[in-house]
């Protein structure tokens, strides 16, 4: 298990970007495959982006490509989600997760409690 805490949502303005930022307790994170997810009122938690254990390999949902990017660092066991160009759509509740490479949030061992994102047009 992986102890997780979000931190970095806010209030913006449609076009603004926000940098969320996901810190990670336990040894094993260096070779923990992490992933971003969110969920808007009264839907479904949905795939945002993910990233392997090392770095090298990222996916995103199609709704974000060419504007969110995610990164960690391992040195300082974090996992980041730079969001550019927001949109109203992209307001959610945002949740890191740690444990798989996979788009399936029923995939993801450990979960933050997630931050607030709210875009305004």
């Amino acid at each position: 298990q992986v102890l997780l805490v979000e931190s970095g949502g806010g209030s913006v303005q449609a076009g603004e970007s926000l940098r969320l930022s996901c810190a990670a307790s336990g040894r094993t994170f260096t070779f923990t495959n992490m992933g971003w997810f969110r969920q808007a009122p009264g839907k479904e938690r949905e795939f945002v982006a993910r990233i392997n254990w090392s770095g090298d390999s990222t996916v995103y949902a199609d709704s974000v490509k060419g504007r969110f990017t995610i990164s960690r660092d391992n040195a300082k066991n974090t996992v980041s989600l730079q969001m550019n160009n927001l949109k109203p759509e992209d307001t959610a509740v945002y949740y890191c997760a740690a444990g798989a490479y996979d788009s399936s949030p029923t995939r993801y061992h450990s979960w933050g409690q997630g931050t607030q994102v709210t875009v305004s047009s």
